[in-house]
């Protein structure tokens, strides 16, 4: 019996960006088993620095079995073990902390992304551009319940109030979504320092020319080119032809 397996090649990169000193993304890749994540921080420098690297370090130390549907349990899990973590010296500290925490699985041929807060996961497939999280922040939220329009929420000076993170409530709330991934698809996992400065309308041909590395690149420094407001990270996953695995 055989089996189809995509192979992937992947980048990642974060900046501080032009006007922070101190960045409080965190990104992790763990390519040979197909997990990858980007954090932004928030709470105050230190603060913020220090919740997006617990996150970054659980999953870094998660047990992650080869079967995809136990591998994904296993990156949700690590999410809610950092939840924790931070609720906990939160209250030690007396002072709010948190981050927002996107996470790509992928395996053979199947992909999911687990997310919380307005750090974003797309997908690039066939040319079209598909954004496969939505942004928990309460002007989204406002958007989903009809009280505000596409266009109103543009610019709103609410935009970058969360309603959900890692760390900031006792209890986490992850979104998550799941299918199938295709030879030619491309991921892009991102901090809200790249989204604010790239719109989406840019992002196809930034990230279908060239290696992941060279398209990862070019992401930082487009960001970087318009003021880079805040912490910049990205990471960009492409899907290669199958190869085929026998299975015994």
């Amino acid at each position: 019996m055989t089996a189809e397996r995509l192979r992937f090649h992947d980048a990642s990169l974060t900046h501080p960006g032009m006007v922070r000193r101190v960045n409080e993304d965190s990104i992790l890749a763990r390519p040979q088993d197909g997990v990858w994540l980007v954090a932004d921080g928030m709470g105050g420098h230190i603060n913020g620095q220090w919740a997006s690297q617990t996150i970054a370090e659980a999953l870094q130390a998660a047990e992650l079995p080869a079967e995809f549907d136990a591998a994904a349990e296993g990156v949700a899990k690590a999410l809610h073990s950092a939840n924790a973590q931070i609720w906990t010296e939160s209250k030690v500290q007396g002072e709010t902390m948190g981050s927002t925490a996107v996470a790509l699985v992928l395996r053979g041929a199947r992909f999911a992304a687990f997310w919380a807060g307005d750090s974003r996961c797309y997908l690039l497939r066939g040319g079209q551009l598909y954004q496969l999280t939505t942004d928990h922040t309460q002007v989204q939220d406002m958007v989903t319940a009809g009280r505000l329009t596409v266009e109103e929420s543009q610019g709103h000076p609410m935009g970058h109030v969360l309603s959900r993170s890692v760390g900031v409530f006792e209890c986490l709330e992850l979104d998550a979504v799941a299918d199938e991934a295709k030879a030619g698809d491309i991921f892009l996992v991102c901090s809200d320092g790249l989204t604010r400065t790239v719109p989406d309308a840019e992002l196809p041909s930034l990230l279908s020319e060239g290696s992941p590395a060279a398209a990862a690149r070019r992401l930082i420094d487009i960001a970087l080119e318009r003021g880079a407001p805040d912490n910049v990270s990205v990471v960009v996953v492409s899907c290669d032809e199958p190869t085929l695995l026998v299975l015994n």
